[in-house]
Parts: structure tokens; C-alpha cells; sequence
């Protein structure tokens, strides 16, 4: 069996940082396993975050009304979009895995690695509207988050006060990553390593080593397959499929909660 490629797109300005050393702890992991590993240090490459004119050479199509997904798709047909973003897609076509390592901001991921998805991730070569979700171009791959939060994980309960952190992770873990295709495993969350002792961290930093050791094999995160909606009717669930979950206690997911309680821990646990 050849090789698995495992791509850590990473965003932290320090070297002497949390997420550098679980970064650095998911490189040595997955080498030692045989895989190859590529990683995108954003700040270190000071990846440009904004979806502009720039990145693609050549004329535009329509100067006067710039539409960057259309424009985009069309330079990637042609091979003039920006090198940066032309070596992005390399790593992407290489990996078989992604893990986006990351502090969380505001609740979701930095500007430099929004601006990796936004640009990266560019139509045409990552999704199309025929190609999306379960259908994606990207189905064949798997994808994560692994994050550090700056609040305990109290705060991030139903009852907290942050609110639920399976709501928080339902647009990016289902807006992009399902949306793409990926097949995406559960998240690595470091709940609030500054207001742990430097013995919690290396606990953390070991609790994260030995998933790493399965995490290639691990079953996805559970979302709802394309064919159960209905494209003519602006593809709302199938009658058929909202008659069969009517007497479930829980919505489907996070998103698709049918107006029922959300079925706990959707977005951070496989097969529940």
C-alpha cells in the first residue's frame, strides 16, 4: 500500500506556541507511521488572505462587475491563477488527509486560513454546484479541524455561555469541508491550554500522539447524503425522509434539526 500524505495547513505567528508544538507532535507522529507530510505555515509563508484580481494573471473576463468564483474557475481551466494558489492545489491533490491546525478567532478559524479557503479552494477544482457535499470532488479524502479555544469547555456547553460548540463548528465543518467533499473526522480540541500548567499541556500534547496513531482509520463525522433532497423543490428533505424521522426524538443534524432537539455531540463525535 503506497504512502498516505497527510497536509497541515497551520496558522500561528509563533514557533514557541501550543499549536506550533501539536503541530510539530502530528508531524513526527504521521512520519513515524510512513506518511509523507506537507505542511502550509501561513504566517511563515504570509499567505495573502484576500480574494482578489491578483490572483489570477492575464485579463479578467468582466473588468467592470469582477466575480471571483467565476473569474477564478476560468483561470484554473486556462492555468493563470496565482502561483501561491497553484502550489496550495498541488499539496491538495497530494493529500489524503488535512488538518487544519489552528487558534480559534472569534469563534472560527484565523483571517490568513479563512483566506486559504476562500482562495484555495477555488471553484471549479475543489467543488461545482453538481459536485458538492456527499458528490464532492473531495470524497475521496478526509479532512479536521485541531484547534486550541481561549474558553474552558464549560463555556462551550448547551448550558454555557458561549453556546454549544457543535453549533459553532456546524458552518465550517459542514459549509466547507462536507461542502468540498471531504469526508471529515471528528475535531481535536485543546480546550484552553493558557490556563493550564505546563504538566496539563504535555498531557494534552500525549492525549493528541496517541490518536494520531489511529487517526488515518477513524470512521467520519455523520452528514446527510445529496440524494435525500429534492433539487425540484429547491432541495428541501424529501417528504419520504421527514416521514421516516418524524417520531425521532432528535433532528438529523446540527443544521437539518427538523425544529427538534439537536442530537448531541454531532460535530464532535463519529457514528452518534
Amino acid at each position: 500500500m503506497a504512502a498516505q500524505t497527510v497536509l497541515i495547513v497551520y496558522a500561528h505567528q509563533s514557533a514557541g506556541s501550543f499549536n506550533a508544538a501539536v503541530k510539530d507532535a502530528a508531524v513526527d507522529a504521521l512520519k513515524k507511521q510512513g506518511c509523507n507530510v506537507l505542511v502550509s505555515d501561513l504566517y511563515e509563508m504570509k499567505f495573502k488572505a484576500t480574494a482578489t484580481e491578483e490572483d489570477i494573471t492575464g485579463a479578467v473576463k468582466n473588468p467592470e462587475h469582477f466575480c471571483y468564483g467565476n473569474e477564478t474557475m476560468l483561470a484554473w481551466q486556462e492555468g493563470r491563477l496565482a502561483s501561491d494558489i497553484v502550489d496550495e492545489h498541488k499539496k491538495l491533490k497530494e493529500a489524503d488527509l488535512v488538518i487544519f491546525q489552528f487558534p480559534m478567532y472569534w469563534f472560527s478559524v484565523p483571517a490568513i486560513m479563512k483566506g486559504w479557503m476562500d482562495r484555495v479552494l477555488t471553484l471549479g477544482f475543489a467543488y461545482t454546484l453538481e459536485k458538492r457535499y456527499s458528490e464532492g470532488i473531495f470524497r475521496d479524502k478526509k479532512a479536521m479541524l485541531s484547534f486550541t479555544t481561549g474558553s474552558h469547555e464549560t463555556m462551550f456547553s448547551s448550558n454555557g455561555i458561549n453556546g454549544d460548540m457543535n453549533v459553532t463548528l456546524w458552518p465550517i465543518q459542514n459549509g466547507v469541508l462536507n461542502y468540498c467533499g471531504f469526508q471529515v473526522l471528528a475535531p481535536q480540541i485543546f480546550w484552553a491550554p493558557t490556563h493550564l500548567s505546563s504538566e496539563a499541556r504535555e498531557g494534552l500534547l500525549e492525549g493528541w500522539c496517541a490518536r494520531l496513531q489511529g487517526l488515518l482509520n477513524e470512521a467520519p463525522l455523520t452528514f446527510p447524503p445529496v440524494d435525500i433532497f429534492d433539487e425540484e423543490e429547491g432541495f428541501q428533505l424529501k417528504p419520504e425522509v421527514r416521514e421516516k424521522h418524524a417520531e425521532s426524538h432528535f433532528g438529523l443534524t446540527v443544521g437539518h434539526h427538523l425544529e427538534k432537539p439537536l442530537p448531541p455531540h454531532n460535530q464532535m463525535k463519529a457514528g452518534v
